[in-house]
């Protein structure tokens, strides 16, 4: 290595060693802090009334474990923002290829059935006994998307011969811009495949929705989001009416007495709860409901209590942090160095920012059922984790902000 190469990589570890942003950084811990707490609030009763194994009537089991696996995200949130980001470019392609093969080891006897649905995977003492490739799925689109979109405004168009009919076919979708899809609609529909039929239509549309975000902000045209999403709009309604677990939860969202006592228990129940907080709520421990009326406070539902115990003004507040961290999020976007750090943030804070709507959406009943969880309250080691590596990603963008823009 030349000494002119030596002092170019000094300087790019020196970028990568600058000032992460701390107002970041400060929503995320304080956003994970609240979230440790209500989980601790909402779980110590249905974790005391449970004798099954893990859990065993140990009404700490919740907690210890989400404290646990928040410590160690905190700690690979640090790492990977001391990362330089540039790395994540040619790791991309590793991480998509590994979330792909997770996903396929679902069909097999390695993935785990829970409530009629295999999402999961056996993962032994790494991420706890399970857990969901759906979730790395996500984050690898994005990487990948970013790395790819980056460069399009560098790279040459496609040239076909004119002398035949093919040729001039090809020339033609070549300028509307359709060829250059064709890689990416390719792996969306490999992933979306493999998570649809496990099934999981919330995290299809969440892989979507990040991929989405990524290709709007590249340059895309908008004229293929308005035909794609038309398709895919036709395309999710034939799901939802051909597939009798979609349709029953089209219905029960619809009316959910018409089923009170099964499915439509769930949003009944929480709706009575967030009522009964009022606007000061009945005081953060004291909620009634997560005596065994809201099924599984713990995870999807825990905005329900949350609201309850403290009341509607806590919930403003805390859904006013939310969308300080996503507005933040977007602010460094607009001020990251190169386009894949731009794009990289957008497809972060975009999933963040969807999870957040779907989950509180399903607590309200806005919306249908979708299993999403809600970010850094819900319980769950390897979402927790992962949330946080991606914050982790962002503040490796953050801190080369200063440096001026490489394009």
């Amino acid at each position: 290595m030349s000494r002119k190469a030596k002092r170019d990589l000094t300087m790019e570890e020196q970028l990568a060693r600058g000032p992460l942003d701390l107002p970041f950084l400060m929503l995320v811990l304080m956003l994970l802090g609240i979230g440790l707490v209500m989980l601790f609030s909402v779980s110590y009763y249905t974790a005391y009334r449970d004798s099954k194994p893990p859990v065993s009537n140990n009404p700490y089991f919740y907690i210890t474990r989400q404290a646990m696996f928040a410590g160690a995200g905190i700690v690979a949130m640090y790492i990977i923002s001391r990362i330089n980001y540039q790395h994540f470019r040619w790791m991309a392609p590793l991480i998509l290829a590994g979330s792909i093969f997770l996903l396929m080891l679902i069909y097999t006897p390695l993935g785990v059935t829970i409530n009629g649905v295999t999402r999961w995977l056996k993962a032994g003492l790494v991420f706890g006994p399970t857990f969901q490739p759906s979730e790395v799925a996500k984050v690898a689109v994005v990487l990948f998307f970013s790395a790819r979109l980056c460069k399009r405004d560098t790279e040459k168009q496609l040239r076909f011969t004119r002398r035949t009919t093919s040729g001039r076919l090809l020339n033609w979708l070549e300028k509307i811009g359709f060829l250059e899809l064709v890689p990416y609609g390719a792996i969306l529909l490999v992933i979306a495949v493999l998570v649809v039929f496990e099934p999981h239509m919330s995290g299809t549309i969440l892989i979507m929705v990040g991929a989405g975000a990524v290709l709007l902000v590249s340059g895309i045209r908008l004229s293929w989001f308005v035909g794609l999403g038309t398709v895919a709009g036709l395309a999710l309604a034939y799901i939802v009416f051909a597939t009798s677990y979609m349709t029953r939860k089209i219905k029960i969202w619809l009316d959910p007495w018409l089923d009170p006592r099964n499915g439509g228990f769930q949003p009944i129940q929480s709706m009575l709860s967030i009522a009964s907080g009022g606007l000061l709520g009945v005081g953060l421990g004291n909620s009634n409901q997560k005596y065994g009326f809201v099924p599984e406070p713990e995870n999807d539902m825990i905005f329900a209590i949350v609201v309850e115990e403290l009341g509607l003004l806590g919930g403003l507040i805390i859904l006013l942090l939310f969308s300080l961290l996503i507005l933040r999020g977007y602010w460094l976007a607009l001020h990251a160095r190169d386009k894949f750090g731009t794009l990289t943030v957008v497809g972060i804070v975009t999933l963040l920012a969807a999870q957040v709507f779907l989950n509180i959406g399903v607590v309200t009943n806005l919306i249908p059922n979708t299993g999403i969880s809600l970010p850094f309250f819900s319980y769950g080691g390897t979402a927790l984790m992962i949330q946080l590596a991606e914050m982790g990603i962002v503040l490796s963008i953050s801190r080369q902000i200063q440096a001026p823009r490489k394009d």
